[in-house]
């Protein structure tokens, strides 16, 4: 589960149980947004402008919200600064960027950002995996009787599908260029329901570096999690209506043209360049495995996600529960039944159920999830009869702490584990599957940051590290630079990108 997760436990795979790399399901849990550490109770329930510079936390006081614009947000995907709470609802479910729009003579803001990145994998066999140009745009504005909208999109160009040769021309057309269009909808009020109607990013979730509660979006795993949220998510056409009631928020949602996860084109084993880096293979008990091509749901009621959400906010503590049914928007592999080799991506639809709670204690803040999955399949590691697949409801659940133990720290420390009912003994996971992440931040003289996430399964050495540099040189620009490296069995969530180590760097402009 490259695309969602199921659970970094749960993905990570025993080396000693089958031959090939592999784990397709092992996605639906991590998600590579170590940026997203909430330094207070702002940070944690309000919203900040996407690429917001960083800025030491400052304890203060907890205060009950003045208005559900207080209450409730989407949490923003880049950017860990603390912000003040936002001065109306557009700022609190719009997030832009951290500087002044830019006006094109006095007619639409334009907002975006601008960014590089180049990156370079060292393993055996060296490549250059990025030499990425990214563009986003967004506007807004309104058009009488109470009606506002959003346009938003973003365009990315990768170079190094024409500067070298490495890569095939199935992986070069996949991922040399891409048009996506952001959050683009229209907001308007009926009675005491708000509306949102459109492309947007629906966020449940809470949590630092993983995807519990977070079921709505869609993820872009061309470069498994390794991407920070606000590239990582896919934002989904929707139609959502939310009531507010003092501390009290309903929310309904309906899809019906879900979007899914984008997982890249498979390669050829043993045959480097010839699919993407990072494409999650399943498990292949008869030898190499031959993917056919990915077959997503077709329109109709019938392949729509709905779902509800509850929320309450009482003496300081934020707790939520929801429903919500879906056509998976991580793929399942099927086996071929006459040629055990022969695998085909499907969609299938499950239901999950969940709740999140949080609170700020002042000297830290908790967060918890947990979120019951019914429905989904995953492979087998032998040759049984039938479609390679068994079906097991899962329990995954999070507890984590944010804290500062000094005035230039910041540290998160999460713990995580998948349980899975009816455990069948011949998949790559036990019956528990349990993990746990580090996040270290510390700010440096002169505008530097050090920061490092950690990612360990607790059932076997299985892991991620990635430590970066962060230079904030001027007030809307950044450059990053890091290393990315795995580590454990092939068969493992992390393991299985052994020969995916890169280091890299990254500039970008916020406006």
């Amino acid at each position: 589960m490259l695309a969602g997760m199921g659970m970094m436990a749960a993905a990570t795979a025993a080396a000693d149980k089958v031959p090939y790399p592999a784990n397709g399901e092992g996605h639906d849990v991590l998600a590579a947004g170590h940026d997203d550490a909430p330094l207070s109770k702002d940070d944690l329930f309000g919203t900040e402008p996407a690429g917001a510079d960083a800025a030491p936390a400052v304890r203060t006081e907890s205060a009950q919200p003045a208005s559900k614009d207080d209450l409730f947000g989407t949490g923003s995907d880049s950017g860990l600064a603390e912000k003040p709470a936002p001065a109306s609802k557009d700022a609190l479910f719009n997030p832009e960027q951290a500087s002044p729009p830019v006006k094109i003579q006095d007619g639409l803001p334009i907002r975006g950002f601008f960014q590089t990145r180049l990156a370079y994998a060292y393993s055996d066999p060296d490549h250059w995996s990025d030499v990425l140009g990214r563009l986003e745009l967004g506007t807004q504005g309104r058009l009488g009787n109470g009606v506002k909208w959003k346009l938003s999109g973003r365009a990315e160009y990768n170079a190094v599908y024409d500067l070298t040769d490495f890569y095939a021309d199935s992986v070069r057309h996949d991922q040399r260029t891409k048009f996506r269009f952001g959050e683009t909808y229209l907001d308007f009020s009926t009675g005491s329901l708000d509306w949102r109607v459109g492309r947007q990013q629906i966020v449940w979730g809470e949590m630092v570096g993983l995807f519990f509660a977070d079921v709505v979006s869609a993820k872009d795993l061309r470069e498994f999690i390794l991407s920070d949220f606000q590239m990582l998510r896919v934002p989904q056409w929707a139609a959502r209506t939310e009531y507010f009631k003092d501390d009290f928020h309903a929310e309904l949602i309906w899809i019906p043209v879900p979007s899914y996860d984008e997982i890249g084109r498979p390669f050829q084993m043993g045959q480097a360049g010839s699919g993407s880096d990072f494409y999650p293979y399943p498990v292949s008990p008869a030898g190499v495995p031959l993917i056919m091509g990915e077959k997503k749901p077709g329109n109709g009621f019938d392949h729509g996600n709905y779902g509800v959400r509850l929320s309450q906010l009482s003496h300081g503590w934020d707790v939520s529960g929801f429903w919500y049914s879906s056509m998976d928007s991580q793929a399942t592999f099927y086996r071929d039944v006459s040629n055990p080799q022969v695998f085909y991506p499907r969609h299938d639809r499950i239901w999950q159920a969940g709740a999140t709670v949080a609170k700020d204690f002042q000297s830290f803040v908790l967060k918890a999830e947990a979120v019951y999955t019914d429905g989904r399949r995953f492979n087998v590691t032998d040759l049984s009869p039938g479609d390679g697949l068994v079906r097991q409801n899962t329990l995954d659940w999070v507890a984590g702490l944010d804290f500062n133990p000094g005035p230039d720290t910041r540290v998160n420390t999460q713990l995580f584990q998948r349980i899975f009912f009816d455990h069948a003994p011949n998949t790559l996971f036990d019956q528990y599957e349990s993990g746990v992440s580090l996040l270290v931040n510390h700010k440096l003289p002169h505008d530097w940051e050090a920061e490092a996430l950690l990612i360990h399964s607790l059932n076997r050495s299985d892991w991620m590290l990635r430590p970066k540099l962060t230079w904030k040189f001027q007030p809307n620009w950044k450059l990053n630079m890091g290393v990315d490296v795995f580590g454990g069995p092939p068969t493992g969530l992390f393991g299985q990108y052994d020969q995916q180590d890169r280091v890299y760097s990254e500039l970008r402009y916020d406006f």
